[in-house]
């Protein structure tokens, strides 16, 4: 969604990343049903949300739309990355979407962990945004732990160490730095606030 959505300038009444609302840039097709749906979706809302509600709506949280982690997960599964399976756990089956696509999945870990380590640039600003995004979502996922997990003591700690300084700066600082990485800062403010 890059490039198509955008928080609404800091005014004086809303300067706080979380109190500002995502508007929208551009709403031409994407290609992915989900991504083209949540744009249709941030269009029509009036009147309009702020990150902390479009998480809660995407994340399932709240019953707005259909949007939420299921219909992420069957998506997934279409594209051949996930799967469908129901697992017994004792009185009662549910259904879980294990990885299948090991590949694409790796190439995400060795992204995560040569961003942290071999292209570890010490300053937000200058990283990719994109994964400075994908950083910031693992982390809010609880899965930086994981991802580092490969990795001998000393490159463990010392990636875990270098994203937890990253996770841990202040959104609303970092978000007035760069207007690029703004919506990045506002995800992550959202998700610590929850």
């Amino acid at each position: 969604m890059r490039g198509r959505i955008y928080l609404e300038p800091p005014t004086m009444r809303k300067k706080r990343l979380l109190d500002r609302k995502v508007l929208l840039k551009s709403d031409s097709p994407t290609g992915d049903v989900l991504l083209d749906e949540t744009l249709k979706h941030i269009k029509a809302t009036e009147p309009t949300e702020t990150v902390q509600t479009w998480i809660e709506l995407l994340t399932g949280k709240m019953t707005h739309s259909d949007l939420g982690g299921e219909r992420i997960a069957k998506n997934l599964v279409e594209k051949g990355i996930l799967t469908t399976e129901k697992q017994n756990f004792l009185l009662f089956d549910m259904t879980t979407h294990p990885v299948t696509n090991t590949t694409e999945k790796q190439r995400l870990v060795k992204k995560l962990q040569d961003s942290v380590l071999e292209r570890w640039v010490n300053d937000p600003q200058r990283m990719d945004k994109r994964t400075l995004a994908l950083l910031v979502l693992a982390h809010s996922s609880d899965v930086l732990e994981n991802v580092f997990s490969s990795l001998t003591d000393d490159k463990y700690d010392m990636a875990m160490n270098r994203a937890k300084d990253l996770v841990e700066l202040d959104p609303e600082v970092e978000g007035t730095k760069h207007s690029a990485t703004e919506m990045i800062w506002a995800v992550l403010a959202a998700f610590n606030k929850s």
